[in-house]
């Protein structure tokens, strides 16, 4: 719905309420920020200062908003659900779209984006695990790992490899009773309830948010990193922190996927070379790490890296001129290339389709 339809319907239900123009600029402003002084709503509507605390008390008095006695006086919406919960059917529409007002973030979507709402966080969530084509990684509460059973589902059968924590660990459901395999290419369960809800796609699509933020608690926020290279500084604290320090497995998926095989996350690709054994031969999508700018670099797997802690990771190739070149993950340092993109084959380097 654009926003002047929006603006019509409300209007028509404005006569329900008996709302006046002042009471329906005021309104849908708080709506969209969430919260506001009243000197911020004379600022953003053209509510004159002297009118605009009549006006929200009035709002108070329907119930659409409440306000909180302080230093200044806040202003702040009540979801329009709740608010709204009278309205017959017909009109459940016009809710949907002021519920989209409530929960979106106060500003334009950018690269990273803050989101204060816990049905923004899910939606964000759910978005996040339907975006991701050939891997993703997630820690999840029991809660949200039931909530999205089916979407995981639908990736691990479109070939996505997933990891999964489930935290707390106490609150896990027994693999005896759940099956992690069906929502997860790896599952491990990690202690604390301090462990924060991440999602990344493909290494760049991704969400943080705090166990929080997800208990409808207003003061907490969360993180969106959309669809913006950004999105390696949490994959690699998926990786580094959460992944290697989740120690009670869940569910490890035994059977051998078919090359070629797409990666993101170089710690992902080389624990599978070395538990896959043989001779493989690698296409790799970066950035020279000394010089700058995109390489491609193609050529047969000499050597992997692993420490068992799972925090540092690399490959060495050798192209087809005979050149040996040295590949770690992002923002690597001691290799040669900063891997973006990791393409894995059995018998010559993947050809890379986009």
């Amino acid at each position: 719905m654009a926003p002047d339809e929006l603006r019509s319907t409300v209007e028509r239900v404005g006569d329900r309420f008996n709302l006046g123009e002042y009471e329906i600029d005021a309104y849908l402003t708080v709506l969209e920020q969430g919260q506001l002084t009243a000197s911020e709503i004379a600022d953003r509507t053209d509510i004159p200062q002297p009118r605009v605390y009549d006006t929200v008390r009035s709002l108070s008095d329907r119930g659409l908003v409440e306000l909180r006695e302080s230093r200044p006086m806040k202003v702040v919406a009540i979801d329009p659900a709740e608010a709204f919960d009278d309205v017959q059917s017909s009109l459940e529409q016009m809710i949907d779209e002021l519920e989209v007002r409530y929960t979106a973030p106060a500003r334009e979507t950018e690269a990273v984006s803050l989101v204060k709402s816990r049905s923004t966080i899910l939606r964000y969530l759910e978005e996040v695990i339907e975006d991701a084509a050939f891997e993703l990684s997630l820690s999840l509460t029991p809660d949200l790992l039931v909530r999205f059973e089916d979407e995981l589902a639908a990736a691990v059968d479109d070939g996505v490899s997933v990891d999964l924590i489930v935290t707390p660990a106490s609150e896990a459901p027994d693999p005896e009773e759940f099956d992690y395999l069906e929502v997860a290419t790896s599952a491990r369960a990690r202690r604390g309830i301090t462990t924060p809800v991440v999602a990344v796609a493909d290494g760049n699509y991704s969400v943080y948010a705090t166990q929080d933020a997800l208990r409808d608690d207003q003061d907490r926020y969360g993180v969106i990193f959309n669809r913006s290279a950004l999105g390696f500084l949490v994959s690699g604290f998926f990786g580094t922190v959460l992944w290697t320090t989740a120690e009670r497995t869940l569910g490890e998926n035994g059977a051998s996927r078919p090359f070629p095989r797409k990666y993101a996350s170089i710690r992902r690709c080389v624990k599978d070379l070395i538990d896959e054994g043989g001779e493989f031969f690698a296409t790799i999508e970066g950035r020279d790490v000394e010089v700058g700018g995109t390489r491609i670099v193609r050529g047969r797997v000499l050597d992997v890296s692993f420490e068992v802690s799972e925090e540092v990771a690399s490959l060495t190739v050798e192209t087809d001129d005979g050149e040996t070149v040295s590949v770690g993950g992002r923002v690597a340092a001691l290799e040669d290339v900063e891997a973006h993109e990791i393409h894995i084959g059995r018998d010559e380097p993947p050809t890379i389709e986009h």
